[in-house]
């Protein structure tokens, strides 16, 4: 099974430790950023499963970078602060976090809320991810608009579930065949190719839903619109 991966964005190095010793003895694979810019560019680059951040931090603070995940990504967000006003509070919420923690914190109180919150988000969201009309079921391994279903091969579906999974995400080739095919295949890597030309073509009613993108000499990423 695939270690969960969290990412824990704060300025505040001592903070980092110690969540880091806390979540990565719980299993967790913890990425670090040290403010809201660096967080995006992790989050670009790794699957992330839930967010813990500083609403403190230069660059981008913590509201902001909330609100980035939201549009971007389905993911529970715990905010970390130092203040315990009722405005702040609103203001993380309405950016969209699922939770807020203020400083100082007791370790165990927050491996609580974390476990907590992807359990419920497990429970929701996990075997379905919703595209605008686009809706993949990977429980009963369908792909809907809301009034047909589409019957996809079962390497095109698990393509789209694992792109569609991690929207934003860039994956190589070699990435998608493991993720898909395994790490024993042994045959050729155009073959991620040849399956996005179809779902491409599967999908061309649907580009004002999501898109799946090319980048060139690495691999492809889904980006859903926003509305």
């Amino acid at each position: 099974m695939a270690m969960n991966q969290l990412l824990l964005a704060d300025d505040d190095p001592n903070i980092r430790a110690l969540v880091r010793y806390v979540m990565t003895r719980e299993g967790f694979r913890v990425l670090e950023a040290q403010d809201g810019a660096e967080a995006v560019k992790v989050m670009e680059h790794s699957p992330i499963d839930i967010a813990i951040i500083d609403v403190m931090m230069p660059h981008m603070d913590g509201f902001e970078l909330c609100k980035h995940i939201r549009q971007h990504y389905d993911i529970p967000i715990i905010m970390l602060t130092a203040k315990d006003q009722l405005s702040d509070k609103k203001e993380g919420y309405l950016k969209g976090t699922d939770d807020y923690v203020t400083k100082p914190f007791e370790p165990e109180e927050l491996l609580f809320r974390v476990k907590a919150l992807f359990r419920r988000y497990n429970k929701l969201s996990n075997d379905i991810i919703r595209m605008h009309r686009i809706t993949i079921d990977r429980k009963n391994v369908e792909v809907s608009d809301g009034q047909s279903v589409f019957l996809l091969p079962m390497k095109e579906f698990e393509l789209l579930a694992q792109l569609a999974q991690y929207p934003g995400r860039l994956f190589s080739r070699d990435e998608l065949i493991r993720l898909v095919w395994g790490a024993d295949y042994e045959g050729d890597d155009r073959t991620v190719d040849v399956h996005i030309k179809r779902l491409r073509q599967r999908f061309a009613d649907y580009t004002d839903d999501f898109n799946i993108q090319t980048i060139r000499g690495i691999g492809y990423k889904i980006v859903v619109s926003e509305r």
